[in-house]
């Protein structure tokens, strides 16, 4: 993926996530209100580690609707453009055994988000959207870089209870 985020685009993914997160700030404050924007997040950044495939397009198309999204917004409201880049970060690789663990995490997604109702595909679309432009920073990439090492360990884990009992 080679594009990063513009502060126009860090301005369009914060309004997201406030979007997201004032009603649950405003509103009873239960955890379970913050699954499906969680959800969602953890998919996104995940997917900003992911080298090619569907998710990996999928969060290099987030970032540039961020930014082009982000620049109109901003130039259109203030009259001036924000177009500058920010620090990139990376959260950095998956291994073959944390790939799994993506696709696996992925497929809990995906049926999260056909029980869903409308507002919770929202939300879900939503935290998929943050989560995948703000890891191209590389503050929000810092805070997150134990991300990829636990699905690599989770996938090893995985790997080897299942090598281990003779399964395959």
């Amino acid at each position: 993926m080679t594009t990063g985020l513009t502060l126009a685009g860090l301005a369009l993914s914060l309004a997201i996530f406030w979007a997201n997160f004032r009603p649950w700030w405003k509103g009873s404050r239960e955890a379970k209100a913050l699954l499906p924007f969680g959800q969602g997040f953890i998919l996104g950044a995940v997917s900003t580690v992911c080298a090619g495939g569907l998710l990996g397009w999928l969060a290099g198309c987030a970032a540039t609707a961020a930014n082009q999204g982000g620049d109109k917004a901003t130039l259109g409201v203030t009259g001036s453009g924000a177009a500058q880049p920010l620090a990139r970060g990376t959260l950095g690789d998956l291994t073959p055994e944390g790939a799994v663990l993506v696709l696996l995490l992925t497929v809990g997604v995906i049926l999260a988000w056909r029980a869903a109702g409308k507002a919770e595909k929202k939300r879900v679309a939503g935290g998929a959207f943050v989560g995948a432009t703000l890891c191209l920073t590389a503050g929000v990439a810092s805070l997150l870089s134990w991300l990829p090492d636990t699905l690599n360990q989770g996938g090893g884990y995985l790997r080897a209870a299942i090598e281990g009992a003779g399964i395959l």
